[in-house]
């Protein structure tokens, strides 16, 4: 048995700081069968990015504890390739522009339609899924050129070879979930024998070695008698 949660349509995290928008946003997008997660300001928002498998981003650029488009400029040059609405009362063309400046891959403002909302968040999923083998994956300190195949730790270059990258890239592809050998050895190795099992501990290892040497990272778990998760 692999430990994996069936997905909806799409996860969607919303940060509006006006409760009744954001109830109701949430409402209606459930109602499209996208997940989603809200949030009233930033404070968790970091947190469930690393944890979560994230799909699209909704922000309100005037939140209780940051600017919006400030935020996600800084997260964008840590390497966050999520896609980003802004949902916002700022709307004149100077903020517009800055937004998308900031990183925005649309902007919408206040106030809305919820059907043009709906639109917007399908054009810019669809968008983003066809570019998906560009895209750089990340897992806190951990960047992944998948098309260039290139890793980095802390902004630091890490030489895997083809093995250790495809079994990061499977991690973070699931991180936060627990991933049994057998599983690893069919997307990794194309194969799932009994007697490859220890194939798999040694791989691991070795990839630890390399991500984790002397920084006091410990991406990779081991959880015993199932297997590994990326934390």
């Amino acid at each position: 048995m692999i430990y994996m949660i069936a997905r909806m349509k799409a996860l969607i995290l919303i940060i509006e700081d006006d409760k009744d928008l954001l109830e109701l946003l949430e409402h209606r997008l459930q109602k499209e069968q996208y997940e989603t997660l809200g949030f009233l300001s930033t404070k968790y928002l970091k947190k469930a990015l690393d944890e979560e498998p994230v799909d699209l981003i909704i922000m309100d650029r005037n939140l209780p504890d940051v600017e919006g488009s400030a935020y996600i400029s800084v997260l964008r040059e840590r390497g966050l390739d999520v896609p980003v609405i802004f949902l916002s009362g700022k709307n004149s063309k100077a903020d517009i522009e800055e937004g998308f400046l900031c990183g925005a891959d649309d902007y919408i403002t206040k106030p809305f339609e919820i059907k043009e909302l709906l639109l917007r968040i399908n054009a810019v999923l669809h968008r983003t899924k066809k570019d998906a083998h560009k895209k750089i994956l990340s897992h806190k300190d951990i960047l992944l050129d998948t098309n260039l195949r290139l890793a980095q730790i802390d902004g630091e270059p890490v030489e895997l070879t083809k093995l250790e990258f495809d079994l990061l890239q499977t991690f973070i592809e699931n991180k936060n979930t627990v991933l049994e050998r057998d599983f690893l050895l069919q997307r990794v190795w194309g194969s799932a024998k009994q007697t490859e099992k220890r194939t798999v501990n040694v791989a691991i290892k070795r990839l630890k070695e390399k991500i984790d040497p002397d920084k006091g990272h410990d991406y990779i778990k081991t959880i015993r008698g199932i297997g590994y998760a990326l934390q």
